[in-house]
């Protein structure tokens, strides 16, 4: 029920790109004067205590450091060279002739080598299991943030015998095989019972799949200067950080000081997205719920509902709502604080021209979902002139917004919200395994809450509910939005916990929003 990445303090919560981490060491040397060899002797360290902590000591024990031949092989160098030091039986394997290793790497294999350390250059997967598979633990140092392109050829099977031995295993920087800015498993990646990383967290540790095979995420700092992690522009949400952008409650609050939320939702065959998106604002916080229905479902929804206020809206001949109910919308909009538009709407050709038109002619503030940005998707309404505005895609419906494919989404899902924020001038989610959250200025928040479990019918509608049930609570677009996927994942994990990992539905995470939002005011 926690954020897994609670332990981190604020300023190790920046999420750091392998080209922003070169561009930090090489300016921690060329500006500051801090040898590029001191950075490499901490991270050594920084592993070696993280085996020594894992295997409890190391004296005695068998430990097989697998390093490449760039600077990650260097770190697993000292690290070796520690081992060895604190008397444990190392063995050196190298992915390389180690004639080849050069600079930093080069220096401290040396040292290593001075020590009496024998170096094995492998030449097979199988030369590399069978030195495993007796290991009480390996380091893995193989690739570092560099690697993008697919892993194949020997290194692919001494990463399939790192984790076919299955050894505790401490990974350098980022396991091996990983892209270090996507997640993505560039063919084989090893998985690691601790993955000890340096500065900074990267992007790809904490992003799926690669999330899966980092264990336990230790960041180490290794004595970059702490002043250029500001120029980091994506970053874990905290509980802290949403917990103070909740607006407070005063004592004598009443309805009115909490907003009304204004919900379009809902067509024939779609009460339950209605239902959950209105009811969610309530949930959340706001003082008055008023939903705006399709005229045949008025009735439908009055007996669903006790607490929302419904009004029924010109419909079309397939019970969805018409153009013809622009004029009501917007009247309507003179008594909202906030508007969630789009959960269940349907995309008849009549719907499309309601919420273009809506959407250009209204200035409160609005979330947008489901079939809200479908009707939207091909029209230029997104990058033309609106009110603030938040949008709560999942990859099917970014695509279709960016004109892209779903893999193309997935493919990069960090590049594919900055864009929707920065082209459509709004606040961008990109809903999913760690969804993100995106505004206009370039600014990520990665959010670590929720679970597989949530992969369920209706809690998107939740979710937009929420974040309109916080806006017209007078949070801002931004944070309405960190908070309302913070929020909304925490009551997921909630469900997961009380009733079990599978099989919970939409309507429990909905239940547990005043639990979650208890939670986070401990």
């Amino acid at each position: 029920m926690t954020d897994p990445y609670d332990y981190l303090p604020y300023d190790l919560r920046r999420l750091a790109s392998s080209e922003q981490m070169r561009d930090f060491d090489r300016r921690a040397t060329t500006e500051f004067g801090i040898p590029s060899l001191d950075f490499m002797e901490s991270a050594g360290r920084a592993v070696f205590e993280a085996v020594c902590d894992l295997i409890s000591g190391v004296r005695d024990k068998n430990v097989v450091v697998i390093a490449g031949k760039g600077n990650n092989g260097g770190d697993g160098f000292v690290t070796a060279r520690l081992l060895r030091e604190a008397g444990a039986d190392v063995s050196a394997l190298v992915l390389a002739d180690p004639s080849e290793i050069a600079g930093d790497a080069r220096v401290n294999l040396d040292k290593l080598r001075q020590l009496g350390q024998e170096i094995q250059q492998i030449l097979s997967g199988q030369q590399a299991y069978d030195a495993l598979k007796s290991a009480d633990a390996v380091v893995d140092a193989i690739f570092g943030t560099g690697l993008h392109g697919a892993v194949t050829g020997l290194a692919e099977a001494v990463i399939m015998a790192i984790n076919r031995a299955n050894r505790p295993t401490v990974a350098v920087d980022i396991p091996s095989g990983m892209d270090a800015d996507t997640g993505k498993v560039l063919g084989a990646c090893v998985a690691a019972e601790v993955t000890v990383t340096f500065a900074l967290p990267k992007i790809g540790l904490v992003m799926y799949p690669g999330a899966e095979y980092v264990g336990k995420l230790i960041v180490a700092d290794i004595g970059i200067p702490h002043d250029l992690y500001r120029e980091v522009n994506v970053s874990l949400v905290s509980k802290s950080e949403v917990k103070a952008a909740i607006p407070h409650r005063p004592a004598d609050g009443h309805k009115g000081t909490f907003g009304t939320c204004l919900v379009f939702a809902g067509s024939a065959g779609y009460t339950g997205a209605a239902a959950l998106s209105s009811e969610a604002a309530l949930r959340v916080g706001a003082g008055l719920s008023i939903l705006a229905v399709p005229q045949c479902l008025q009735d439908i929804m009055s007996i669903k509902l006790t607490e929302v206020i419904t009004r029924a809206m010109p419909e079309t001949q397939t019970h969805a709502l018409s153009d013809k109910a622009l004029g009501q919308a917007t009247a309507l909009c003179d008594r909202a604080s906030s508007i969630a538009l789009g959960c269940g709407i349907g995309t008849d050709e009549s719907t499309r021209k309601f919420v273009q038109e809506f959407v250009r002619s209204v200035s409160k503030p609005m979330v947008i979902d489901a079939d809200g940005l479908n009707c939207l998707a091909g029209a230029s309404v997104l990058e033309g002139e609106h009110g603030p505005l938040v949008i709560t895609p999942h990859p099917g419906e970014m695509g279709r917004l960016l004109g892209k494919t779903t893999a193309e989404i997935q493919a990069d899902r960090l590049a594919s919200v900055k864009e929707a924020a920065a082209r459509f001038h709004c606040v961008a989610i990109l809903k999913g395994a760690r969804t993100l959250v995106a505004e206009p200025g370039g600014h990520v928040f990665l959010n670590p809450t929720g679970n597989s479990g949530m992969a369920t019918a209706g809690t998107g509608d939740v979710l937009a509910g929420m974040i309109g049930g916080l806006l017209s609570q007078g949070c801002d677009p931004l944070w309405a939005a960190v908070s309302g996927v913070y929020i909304h994942g925490l009551a997921g994990d909630i469900a997961a916990a009380s009733i079990g990992p599978v099989g919970f539905l939409a309507r429990d995470v909905l239940q547990s929003i005043p639990t979650a939002l208890d939670v986070l005011n401990k």
